[in-house]
């Protein structure tokens, strides 16, 4: 056919607004609404494919068969490290690619197969009872922000043209449980702590890593759904942050408005208010009732085709459009899924997201003196807690239980027993496993939670609160038999399991190890071995704090963050955001502040010097905080109850670093002011004159490098806070 004759949106060299703008004028109405849900059917006289946008991939392709699988998103965060982020989601998205288009050579266009990704979660771990924590990078905006941005340009890909798969920032926002209220909810907020916490890390991966989509949370926020908030989707994603891509609803979270929220009355009502506020595709069925709505006068058609021509520009900068062989991404085979490159590379991800949290007397790693070992408890053998949530199925699993056989010594006796139950008592008169635990020179009592306890509504069978946590201390049935193991006299190493902080009381002092692992993967088995054995030296720090019990926090349902967070909290931690143990020390000196003084719009850059001070190599996470002297409004707080003082501190740079014995790395961080600013409700964001200290350490209460620099200056601007949290780079 003569080029000149092919319809403007078949024509791959056209502009991709004209292309779009072109397909969505030969539409019917009947044939638009059809696209505006998850499951789009085909449109055959147009040549446009069915289409079924719900996939996953949050840390690895997710519910589509074979896939790589990755450590949870939480132990994904403990890793500190965001290259190795880009480098997983790269992988996941070549995975994703390989799926994609061996489905379609088969003419498959099913659920999970798509090319729209609904990751990375973004929320705010804000309470360690929510069961869907362990699908976030943690409490700090920050970190969330700097790894969900690596996740996003990872996901989405480089190509000047063509994306090679699309990321989707959620939940948007003010979303982190409980999770049997979500779908009736009203989170009440101020604006301090909408813009300098739950809404940082959404504008990041907006504004620079350009996520390709945002999906609207089930609840309300200021008394307006998620999904239909004029100012969420309005004001803030589309004015201020510049938002050009496509919003989604949370599943069937458009059913909520009329049914659960009572904000409209109808169906046909909910669906006008989520359309005109900016949503621009369902997941669910409420938006075959746009129809009705226009025949009612609550929309009209330009308003559909304003969010048609959002998601079509996502399907052809995906290239389905095009013919595959322009398209680079098509080419890549099946046999990259599950490859040995993603097998290392989730043993890299597992192992480095490990952190040790107690070690007495250097009982690890094991010992050669150590000849016999016993392995228990229920976390040992389950193939559920390497998996986490949204996960897809590896064919090479290794258990913990596995990994600890084969990477004992040659001649050291390993024997396992189950010894208890992940929830319910004991019921046997008999168990012969305390007296084997007696009997064996290490015990390695495996035990935590599961994704049967925690997780998302409607997953976690096992959950009496749908799936978030009431307690956050051990099941009863495990502390007990930790308890029973311990009067023998054995030495325990515990390793815990779980997607969220665990408090342990007195059992911490009852164990000589601590080893927390997360839901670490298909190869969690491998990882823990090797730490346990002194082939790798653990290098995980916590992306969250862990509380010494659920007393020290406000009620659950409060989304206040007073009380809350490393930045909040008044009380003590068991063991505090940033910690993490090494089998090696570390030494940080030489701080260095390029300038004293800094104008506002101006950077400065921080320096120090860190020495691997033993005999083992090791990773050391650096972190740089900071505290505003001078700030006129409440800012983050960390009370030290055993020291009676208040210090403002807040994440602002952080780098793992791998240091050999005795060797010595310099770390730069480049400090721009716009980072030392605040929110007032009054003025908006603010940088204000006055001192702000800059703390350098290895954890948010371990900061021995201290200095200062005075701001010289102010800037406000209360109807834009597009300069609030502007990345920090790290040198």
């Amino acid at each position: 056919m003569n080029p000149d004759h092919i319809p403007i949106y078949k024509n791959s060299a056209s502009p991709i607004k004209d292309r779009v703008d072109d397909l969505v004028s030969q539409m019917t109405l009947e044939e638009k609404i059809s696209q505006m849900m998850h499951d789009a059917p085909a449109i055959e006289r147009l040549g446009v494919p069915a289409y079924n946008w719900w996939n996953e991939c949050l840390h690895g392709v997710g519910r589509a068969g074979i896939a790589t699988v990755f450590p949870q998103a939480i132990g994904l965060a403990a890793t500190w490290d965001t290259d190795l982020m880009y480098r997983i989601a790269t992988a996941i998205s070549d995975e994703a690619r390989a799926k994609h288009h061996d489905a379609l050579r088969k003419g498959i266009h099913k659920q999970y197969f798509g090319l729209t990704f609904w990751s990375p979660n973004v929320n705010i771990f804000r309470d360690p009872r929510w069961g869907r924590g362990q699908e976030t990078w943690g409490e700090d905006p920050f970190l969330t922000g700097e790894m969900g941005a690596a996740f996003v340009r990872g996901l989405q890909g480089d190509h000047p043209k063509y994306m090679k798969a699309a990321a989707c920032a959620k939940h948007y926002a003010v979303h982190s449980g409980p999770e049997k209220d979500r779908h009736t909810f009203n989170a009440v907020v101020s604006k301090r702590d909408l813009y300098t916490t739950y809404l940082p890390a959404f504008k990041k991966l907006v504004t620079e890593a350009k996520v390709e989509a945002v999906m609207g949370a089930y609840n309300r926020l200021l008394g307006e759904p998620c999904c239909a908030s004029k100012l969420l989707l309005g004001e803030i994603l589309r004015g201020q942050w510049g938002f050009q891509g496509h919003v989604v609803s949370d599943c069937w979270a458009l059913n909520d408005i009329h049914a659960n929220h009572k904000v409209t009355q109808d169906a046909a009502e909910s669906a006008a208010l989520a359309l005109k506020a900016g949503c621009d595709i369902e997941c669910g069925a409420t938006y075959a009732y746009l129809g009705e709505a226009v025949e009612r006068g609550l929309i009209t058609e330009a308003d559909i085709d304003r969010s048609l021509a959002r998601t079509f520009t996502t399907r052809f900068k995906l290239g389905m459009f095009d013919p595959p062989e322009q398209v680079p991404y098509t080419s890549i085979p099946m046999s990259v899924v599950g490859c040995e490159a993603h097998r290392q590379l989730a043993y890299e991800a597992a192992v480095k997201s490990v952190v040790l949290l107690k070690n007495q007397d250097n009982i690890l790693p094991i010992r050669d003196t150590v000849r016999s070992i016993f392995v228990t408890g229920p976390c040992a053998a389950n193939v559920d807690v390497l998996l986490g949530n949204y996960h897809g199925v590896s064919n090479t699993l290794t258990t913990l239980l596995e990994g600890i056989v084969r990477g004992a010594p040659e001649g050291v006796k390993v024997a396992y027993r189950p010894g208890c139950a992940l929830t319910q008592p004991t019921a046997s008169l008999v168990n012969w496993a305390v007296n084997e635990a007696a009997d064996s020179d290490l015990t390695i009592a495996c035990m935590g939670t599961s994704p049967l306890l925690e997780g998302e509504e409607g997953e976690s069978i096992l959950s009496t609160q749908e799936g978030d946590r009431s307690d956050i201390t051990l099941p009863d049935s495990q502390a007990a038999y930790i308890r029973e193991i311990a009067a023998r006299g054995t030495k325990i190493v515990l390793v815990l399991t779980g997607g969220s902080p665990i408090a342990l009381g007195e059992l911490a002092d009852l164990v000589q190890a601590v080893v927390f692992v997360w839901y670490p993967g298909q190869a969690g088995g491998e990882a823990l071995a090797d730490v346990l054995f002194g082939d790798y030296n653990p290098g995980g720090r916590l992306p969250v704090t862990f509380y010494q019990s659920v007393d020290d926090l406000p009620p659950f349902d409060d989304y206040d963050m007073e009380g809350r967070t490393y930045r909040y909290f008044r009380g003590e931690p068991l063991f505090p955001f940033g910690y993490g143990l090494s089998y090696t020390t570390f030494e940080f000196d030489n701080l260095h502040i390029s300038q004293p003084h800094v104008q506002v719009g101006s950077q400065v850059t921080v320096s120090c010097d860190v020495t691997n001070t033993g005999d083992r190599t090791g990773d050391e996470v650096v972190q740089l905080y900071v505290r505003h002297r001078d700030a006129t409004v409440p800012r983050p707080i960390l009370g030290l109850s055993s020291r009676r003082r208040i210090e403002t501190k807040e994440l602002k740079g952080f780098k793992r670093i791998t240091l050999e014995p005795g060797e010595r790395k310099t770390v730069t961080f480049a400090l721009h002011t716009h980072q030392l600013g605040y929110y007032d409700e009054a003025m908006g964001y603010v940088v204000q004159p006055g001192t702000v200290e800059v703390m350098v350490g290895c954890s948010s209460e371990h900061l021995p490098l201290t200095g200062a620099l005075e701001i010289i200056g102010q800037t406000t601007d209360a109807s834009d806070d597009k300069v609030f949290f502007s990345r920090i780079k790290i040198e």
